[in-house]
């Protein structure tokens, strides 16, 4: 039997991250520990874009661009989406999903979820850093062994 699982080196990956500026509040810590990771895993910043997007469901459609452009060897979609009032949130969330999810099927370039979905801000606050980890921090490390995986297939 054999088996296959990548490193936690960014070595020479080059990673195009996308970030919703929409709350912002949350993403910018999520971009900070994206960007951190990747260093402190030997990333070169030369090799990290970082595409700004006004909401979550601009990210697909960009991380598609970037991910068809044949520059990247990952794409991590960072965004935040907090419940509200309306079903819109439902919307939102289904959406991005399906888009972020199709853009790595698609193109072949990974291509990874780092997208809060949170019933309320103490959530979203907590999954940006505060008790529970950052998911954009876990979004760069699901990318860089993706990239190595890749690598060896």
């Amino acid at each position: 039997m054999h088996h296959l699982e990548g490193e936690l080196l960014a070595g020479g990956a080059k990673i195009a991250i996308v970030v919703s500026r929409f709350n912002d509040y949350l993403t910018e810590h999520m971009l900070k520990a994206a960007v951190n990771t990747f260093t402190r895993l030997g990333g070169d910043p030369e090799h990290l874009m970082v595409v700004h997007v006004p909401g979550s469901l601009e990210l697909a459609v960009t991380a598609k661009k970037l991910a068809k452009s044949g520059r990247f060897d990952a794409v991590v979609c960072l965004g935040c989406v907090i419940r509200g009032e309306t079903d819109h949130y439902d919307h939102v969330v289904e959406q991005t999903a399906k888009g972020i999810g199709e853009v790595g099927t698609q193109t072949g370039v990974p291509t990874i979820f780092g997208v809060i979905t949170a019933d309320t801000l103490e959530q979203a606050i907590n999954r940006a850093g505060a008790k529970q980890g950052n998911q954009g921090g876990k979004a760069m490390l699901a990318a860089i062994e993706m990239v190595n995986v890749m690598k060896k297939i």
